[in-house]
């Protein structure tokens, strides 16, 4: 019963998505006539293209979906309070598109290598845009699912603490290195990260939670 209970709260939070991805969708695709605000920094032209990069990047997905099944049915306080964190990050970020809508310029116009990683990359450059980029989604997307799981019992050693703060840490890397992202994205996705970090997580624990 109490088990029936918790996923319906579940539930509740995960109706969250779809509303997102209506907003996202709209301001990538239904939204005609935006001017853009580059976003750019000179430490952006220090940093190289680099495809290895792709394998992190790509790996956010299936990070993001990790921690969301498995708090979702085994850990269902982590769930909410993951879900709470999405929640403030995704939605500032959301609002702040709408109001200050960002771009970057950085996508190289040709590879310096032809491989399988290069030539995944074009067809990834070719799905996604290359707009509202700041703050980066991908930032805080990683940093919520490495949060999501070091607040489980499971995952909650110090082991899986580091092992979660590197793959996180290589997803953010990875924006800058695959071009996606402008350091100032990864910039103010932390620090917003950081914000729903203390307002999702750091709350008192109840009933023994970790």
């Amino acid at each position: 019963m109490r088990r029936s209970a918790e996923l319906r709260r579940n539930l509740a939070y995960a109706a969250f998505w779809p509303f997102f991805g209506l907003c996202f969708y709209a301001l990538e695709w239904l939204v005609p006539g935006r001017v853009y605000h580059v976003m750019y920094h000179p430490v952006d032209d220090l940093i190289p293209f680099c495809e290895l990069f792709l394998i992190p990047y790509l790996f956010w997905f299936l990070f993001m979906v990790g921690a969301y099944v498995y708090t979702f049915f085994a850990e269902p306080e982590a769930f909410r309070r993951m879900m709470v964190f999405y929640m403030i990050v995704f939605g500032v970020s959301t609002l702040v598109f709408f109001l200050y809508p960002t771009c970057q310029n950085f996508r190289p116009e040709v590879f310096p290598r032809d491989n399988l990683l290069t030539r995944t990359m074009g067809l990834l450059y070719d799905l996604d845009t290359n707009t509202n980029v700041c703050p980066s989604l991908h930032v805080s997307g990683g940093i919520g699912a490495a949060l999501g799981f070091v607040a489980t019992k499971r995952f909650s050693t110090r082991g899986w603490k580091i092992i979660n703060t590197l793959i996180a840490a290589c997803i953010c890397a990875s924006t800058v290195f695959v071009k996606q992202h402008s350091v100032i994205d990864v910039f103010w996705g932390l620090v917003l990260s950081y914000a729903a970090w203390k307002l999702a997580f750091r709350r008192p624990m109840q009933n023994g939670e970790r």
